[in-house]
């Protein structure tokens, strides 16, 4: 695993003191939508869990991992 951040509820963790801007910007719209209930029968949402940076230098695929509630 690489960097990592945790979201619980409306606050974001970042353990390792780092996170890149561009890819932190591009997954922050999902974020909201990944805690809500995922239930509806067309709902793209509970099949989609990796976002790529727009950043076209670094290729980089961010994976959202649900984790239990503490």
């Amino acid at each position: 695993m690489g960097d990592y951040f945790i979201v619980r509820g409306g606050r974001i963790s970042i353990p390792e003191g780092h996170f890149c801007y561009w890819a932190l910007n591009s997954i922050l719209p999902l974020l909201p939508a990944k805690q809500r209930k995922l239930d509806e029968p067309d709902d793209w949402m509970p099949t989609t869990w990796e976002v790529q940076c727009p950043d076209p230098k670094g290729r980089v695929i961010m994976q959202m991992i649900p984790i239990d509630p503490e």
